[in-house]
C-alpha cells in the first residue's frame, strides 16, 4: 500500500496509508479524538472525514469547537433545513443554500410563499432530522445521471445549476439518509453534529440568481452556533441592535429623516445637523496642525474621470449630468464626483512643487455621490450622497512609512476619543486586476508590512493586525481600520491607501534635489470614512446616550411651577454663556411628564427648578439613565457641566498648556 508523509500541528511527521480516510487518521491518534472529530484539513483545506488522505501534507483534525467547524455547522444546517421543508411540503423545489455571516439561508420555489408562522414547524422538523443522526455520504455522479435524477424529481432549478457547472468539475452529491442534494461540500460526519443551537430568523423574497427577470423564490434565513450560549449571546446582540437602530433613534431624537423624493440622501433636522457640525468641527481641530483644508468642485467634466480611470473602473456607480436644455451651448457630459482624489491632484499640480515642500497634506470634507441600488440603501449606513473626511498626502518614497505611521496615530486617537478601544488594522495586498508594476507593488507592500508590525508593537499588542490577501485597491495596497462597538459588532471605517496610479495618470510631479522631475507617492486617508455612516455608528454605539460634549441638546432646564420661569431662563442664559447647548422647558406640565419626555429624547442632563431652587440659586440635576437626582448650587452645577462639555481634544490641549 502506498504511504503518505503527514506533518502534525506539533511538528511531528508520520507515515500513513494513502488510502486511509480522515476518520481512520483520527482513530489512529485516539478514540476520544475520533468521537469529537467533525472534519479534517490537509494544508489548510477542510475535507470530509470520509475523504482519503491521498498525498503528503500538513494535517489537522477539526473538532466541533474549532472555529473552522462553525461554517460546517451552518452549511449542514442549511441541508437539514432543505430536507425538513421537503418532508413537510413535498413538491417544493430547493435551489441554493449558502453559508453567510452569522448563519445560512436556503431559497425555495413553492406556489405558496412561506411565512413566519411556518418557521416553528420547520424548526421542529429540523430537530427531528438532527436527532436521527444520519451520516453525510458523498458520491460523484456523471452529468447525465445528475440531470436525469433531478429532472425526474421535478427539480428544474437543480438541473439549471448542473448545466452551469464547468465540464472539468466533479458533480458531488451529498446524502443524509434518503435525502440528497447537489453540493461541493465539505460536510461533517452526520446530521447529529449540527446540534440544537440554531434558530430560523426570517423569510424574504429573492429572485432566482438575483435577476428581477427571473421567478421570485422564498428565502428562509437561519443562524447556527456551536453552543447554546453562543446562540443566546447572538440573539441578545440582535435584540440590543434593534433597540439601538439609528433609524429609530433618529426619529425619537428628531435628528434626521429620509423620503422617497430623495432616495439615499439625508434630510438633517436641526439637532442632527448640530451633531454633524460638532463632528466636523472636532475633525477640523484634529487636522489643523498638519493639513491644509481645500475644496474641489462638485461637478467635473467626464474627461477628467476618464483620465483618472474612474470612468472605466467605477462608471456604474457614478451620476452623470448634462444640461436639461437640448439647445444649451455646453453639451458636455459631467459627473458628480464620487470621490475627492482627482480634484486634489489638480490642486497639487497647480504651481511647481519642490521636494522641500513635501509632504503636502490636503484635507477636504467633501460631499460625494455614488449610485447604490435602492435595495442596498440603509439609513445613514448606506446612502447615495455623503461627506468624506478625506485627505491626500503627496510625499516622497522615503517619507511614505513615516506618513503612514502618522496617519495611524491620528486615526487611533480619534477612535479613542469616541470610546472605541478594540481596533483591528489589516493590510490589504495586491488584487488580481491592478495597475502599476510589480516592483512598485513590492516596494509599497514591503513598507506597509513594516508599518503594520510597528503599529502592533507600539500598541503593546492592544491593536490587533492581520492581512487581507488580494483585497487592495486596484491602484495600491491599503490599511483598513475596523472598530468594535458596545455590543460587539465590527465596523470598517478608516483607510490608508497608497496610490501609484493617479499621480502617473495626471502627470503630477515635484522637483527633486537634483532638479529633476519626480512622481510623488500619493496616500489616500480617511478616518470616519463617510461622516454620515460614522454618525450612524455612534448613534448605535451609544444607543443615543451621548457623552455631554457630543450630545445635540446637552441640558434641558425644566420648571416645576411657573414661579421658577424667570430663574430657569437665567440658568439657560448662563449655560449658553458657558458654551453649553441648553433649552428651557417652561410648559404647564407635570415635572414627571417633562422628565420622561426628555429622557426619551436622550437629553443627558435635566436641571429641575422650582420656587425653592429659584430662592436658593440651586438646581436639581438628573442624569440620563439614573433615577437619582443631585441638589447643587447653580455655580457648582455650571462648573461641573462646563468641564464635561469640553471635547476630549480640547481637554488635552488645555492640560498641555
Amino acid at each position: 500500500m502506498p504511504e503518505v508523509s503527514l506533518t502534525f500541528p506539533d511538528g511531528s511527521v508520520r507515515a500513513h496509508d494513502a488510502a486511509a480516510t480522515g476518520a481512520d487518521l483520527a482513530n489512529s491518534i485516539s478514540k476520544s479524538l475520533a468521537k469529537k472529530a467533525v472534519a479534517y484539513a490537509v494544508d489548510g483545506q477542510v475535507r470530509d472525514l470520509s475523504e482519503p488522505l491521498g498525498a503528503d501534507g500538513a494535517v489537522e483534525i477539526i473538532t466541533r469547537n474549532d472555529p473552522r467547524a462553525l461554517e460546517l455547522i451552518r452549511h449542514d444546517a442549511a441541508h437539514v433545513l432543505a430536507e425538513a421543508v421537503q418532508e413537510l411540503w413535498p413538491g417544493t423545489q430547493v435551489t441554493i443554500g449558502p453559508v453567510i455571516e452569522n448563519g445560512f439561508y436556503y431559497d425555495f420555489a413553492r406556489d405558496t410563499p412561506f411565512t413566519l408562522d411556518d418557521l416553528p414547524v420547520i424548526e421542529k422538523k429540523m430537530r427531528e432530522i438532527i436527532g436521527r443522526n444520519k451520516p453525510f455520504t458523498r458520491e460523484v455522479w456523471t452529468r447525465d445521471k445528475a440531470r436525469q435524477v433531478f429532472a425526474d424529481k421535478g427539480e428544474a432549478y437543480k438541473v439549471e445549476l448542473i448545466d452551469a457547472i464547468p465540464a472539468d468539475q466533479d458533480l458531488k452529491i451529498y446524502a443524509q439518509g434518503d435525502w440528497f442534494d447537489l453540493c461541493r461540500g465539505p460536510h461533517m460526519a452526520s446530521t447529529g453534529q449540527v446540534g440544537n443551537a440554531f434558530k430560523l430568523m426570517k423569510v424574504a423574497g429573492a429572485y432566482w440568481r438575483g435577476d428581477s427577470n427571473n421567478p421570485m423564490l422564498t428565502r428562509i434565513y437561519g443562524t447556527a452556533w456551536a453552543e447554546q450560549a453562543e446562540l443566546d449571546a447572538y440573539l441578545h446582540m440582535l435584540e440590543e441592535a434593534e433597540k439601538r437602530d439609528h433609524r429609530r433613534l433618529g426619529r425619537e431624537m428628531d435628528l434626521f429623516h429620509f423620503q422617497e423624493e430623495g432616495p439615499g440622501v439625508v434630510f438633517w433636522h436641526a439637532k442632527g445637523w448640530r451633531m454633524f457640525q460638532k463632528l466636523t468641527a472636532y475633525m477640523r481641530r484634529r487636522l489643523e496642525a498638519d493639513y491644509d483644508e481645500v475644496n474641489a468642485p462638485q461637478v467635473l467634466d467626464s474627461s477628467l474621470w476618464q483620465t483618472s480611470g474612474h470612468w472605466g473602473w467605477y462608471k456604474e456607480n457614478m451620476f452623470a449630468v448634462q444640461s436639461a436644455d437640448p439647445e444649451a451651448e455646453d453639451q458636455r457630459i459631467f459627473a458628480l464626483k464620487p470621490m475627492n482624489c482627482p480634484g486634489h491632484v489638480q490642486i497639487f499640480k497647480h504651481g511647481l512643487k519642490s521636494y522641500r515642500e513635501l509632504p503636502i497634506r490636503l484635507a477636504e470634507f467633501g460631499t460625494v455621490h455614488r449610485y447604490e441600488p435602492s435595495g442596498a440603501l440603509h439609513g445613514l449606513m448606506r446612502v447615495r450622497g455623503f461627506t468624506q473626511d478625506d485627505a491626500h498626502i503627496f510625499c516622497t518614497d522615503e517619507q511614505m512609512a513615516a506618513e503612514c505611521l502618522k496617519i495611524n496615530d491620528l486615526i487611533l486617537s480619534v477612535y479613542e476619543d469616541f470610546g472605541f478601544e478594540e481596533i483591528v488594522v489589516k493590510l490589504s495586498t495586491r488584487p488580481e486586476k491592478r495597475v502599476g508594476s510589480d516592483a512598485l507593488w513590492d516596494r509599497a507592500e514591503s513598507v506597509m508590512m513594516d508599518v503594520l508590525k510597528q503599529i502592533e508593537a507600539q500598541s503593546g499588542g492592544r491593536i490587533k493586525t492581520g492581512i487581507l490577501p488580494g483585497e487592495g485597491a486596484f491602484y495600491g495596497p491599503k490599511f483598513e481600520y475596523t472598530l468594535r462597538d458596545a455590543i460587539g459588532r465590527e465596523w470598517q471605517c478608516g483607510t490608508t491607501q497608497v496610490d501609484f496610479n493617479l499621480p502617473e495618470r495626471f502627470g503630477a510631479f515635484y522637483i527633486d534635489k537634483d532638479s529633476e522631475k519626480k512622481q510623488p507617492v500619493m496616500i489616500h486617508r480617511a478616518i470616519c470614512g463617510s461622516m454620515e455612516r460614522f454618525l450612524g455608528i455612534l448613534i448605535e454605539n451609544f444607543a443615543g446616550h451621548f457623552p455631554l460634549w457630543f450630545a445635540p441638546v446637552q441640558v434641558v432646564v425644566a420648571t416645576i411651577t411657573s414661579d421658577a420661569d424667570d430663574y430657569a431662563k437665567s440658568v439657560v442664559a448662563r449655560l449658553k454663556a458657558a458654551g453649553i447647548h441648553a433649552e428651557p422647558d417652561l410648559r404647564n406640565e407635570k415635572i414627571n411628564y417633562k422628565v420622561r419626555e426628555h429622557s426619551m429624547a436622550k437629553v443627558p442632563v435635566i436641571l429641575v427648578c422650582g420656587k425653592r431652587e429659584a430662592e436658593e440659586a440651586t438646581v436639581n440635576m438628573r442624569r440620563l439613565g439614573s433615577r437619582d437626582q443631585q441638589s447643587l448650587s447653580l455655580d457648582d452645577a455650571l462648573e461641573q457641566l462646563r468641564q464635561e462639555a469640553i471635547a476630549p481634544d480640547l481637554k488635552r490641549l488645555a492640560s498641555a498648556n
